[in-house]
């Protein structure tokens, strides 16, 4: 009798072998907890060994519903996408890593599928068609994907001007996608998506304002906008820490004060929470809650903001809407800062470029001379107004 070569050896039947050689070595481990033998002989295992793995049927996937149980080698990837990988993988995930990865699924499901996996509201972000011509992997099994349907998908996006970084995260993707289903032992052999190629990633010049071009955007912003480009450039804050800031974390005197049971050092903000698509969520990375101290530059702007006649208390944003709530910091882009960088050219201006020319512009030595000057034309009455948004 031949044995089999190892081309002829089905999923299944290494998964299932694959299980028995766990049930043995759990075997083993139990009775060496126990002390009852040497944890290195097999003496009086083969038969509890034999019972147990007789049991093994059909694997049973750890879906929501466990009454349901599909073959390995007849799952598509639409189904271990919207049974497993999204509950199990996607939804450990935070809001940012949830919402990347509906985003990137829809270029590789259809996209009517990931709205009803994630189920997303149709709205005009969410309201996708599939093309005709996109090559989706949903209908493949797991077990038929190979690296040349992931090649496919990475030059049908190429062929349609997808930047090599989108391309890349559509890679990414599907590897996750097919790691998990080895961890679940549901895939076995080489993740196709890590024999793919890619092109040369050719990344864009990262922009930050001179001084000149500071003074110039300054000159031409309003309220809030301008409010939020001093402060990522004065403290290098993120922009969703800026909108997530609250006055209890602003500490604008010369004692200490509290926030929460927490003390805040004199002329110190505490970034402590950040405000992200809509939600308000505390920063989790300890490397990201932090105190900063306020610059001279920065305390007289938040100084005149403080004295508005409302929408001050300690629960209230630093910079908010006329209805009281945080800023929506896309917005402003798209209807204020965008036109100004055109108008001013510079296409590439938006609110990175603010926190990198904070790594960049020595402000120390010359934005003293036309600090005042912005504060002048952004005052009402000697109070800086309120978002207009």
């Amino acid at each position: 009798m031949t044995s089999k070569s190892p081309e002829h050896i089905d999923s299944f039947s290494l998964v299932y072998a694959s299980r028995r050689l766990r049930i043995y070595y759990d075997a083993v481990a139990e009775d060496a907890s126990q002390g009852s033998r040497d944890p290195l002989s097999p003496k009086g295992l083969p038969d509890r060994f034999e019972r147990q793995s007789t049991a093994v049927r059909p694997i049973d996937l750890p879906r929501p519903d466990r009454n349901v149980r599909v073959q390995s080698s007849e799952m598509t990837i639409a189904e271990f996408v919207k049974n497993v990988f999204v509950p199990e993988h996607v939804a450990k995930k935070k809001l940012s890593g949830r919402t990347h990865y509906q985003a990137i699924l829809k270029h590789v499901l259809r996209p009517e599928e990931v709205n009803c996996v994630f189920q997303a509201p149709i709205t005009r972000q969410t309201k996708l068609t599939a093309l005709p011509d996109w090559p989706y992997l949903s209908n493949l099994r797991l077990c038929d994907t190979c690296p040349d349907d992931v090649q496919r998908l990475i030059s049908a996006a190429l062929m349609r001007g997808y930047s090599t970084q989108t391309v890349k995260h559509i890679r990414n993707v599907v590897n996750a996608i097919y790691s998990h289903a080895q961890r679940k032992l549901l895939y076995l052999g080489n993740n196709p998506a890590s024999m793919t190629k890619l092109p040369e990633m050719s990344r864009k010049e990262p922009h930050a304002l001179t001084l000149a071009q500071l003074q110039e955007v300054l000159a031409v912003m309003r309220s809030p906008e301008r409010e939020l480009a001093l402060m990522a450039i004065l403290t290098g804050m993120n922009v969703t820490e800026i909108c997530g800031l609250q006055w209890k974390c602003v500490n604008l005197t010369e004692t200490c004060s509290g926030a929460d049971g927490e003390p805040i050092p004199p002329r110190t903000i505490a970034v402590r929470q950040q405000f992200y698509r809509g939600q308000l969520f505390s920063v989790t990375r300890s490397s990201r809650q932090r105190d900063l101290p306020i610059p001279d530059l920065l305390l007289p702007v938040l100084a005149d903001l403080h004295q508005r006649t409302n929408f001050t208390g300690p629960d209230d944003f630093v910079l908010v809407s006329r209805t009281g709530g945080p800023i929506n910091e896309k917005g402003i882009a798209k209807r204020r800062l965008k036109p100004i960088g055109k108008d001013l050219q510079m296409p590439w201006l938006s609110w990175q470029v603010f926190r990198r020319t904070h790594k960049s512009l020595p402000y120390e030595l010359g934005m003293q001379q036309f600090l005042a000057g912005w504060r002048t034309r952004g005052t009402q009455n000697g109070r800086v107004a309120r978002a207009r948004i």
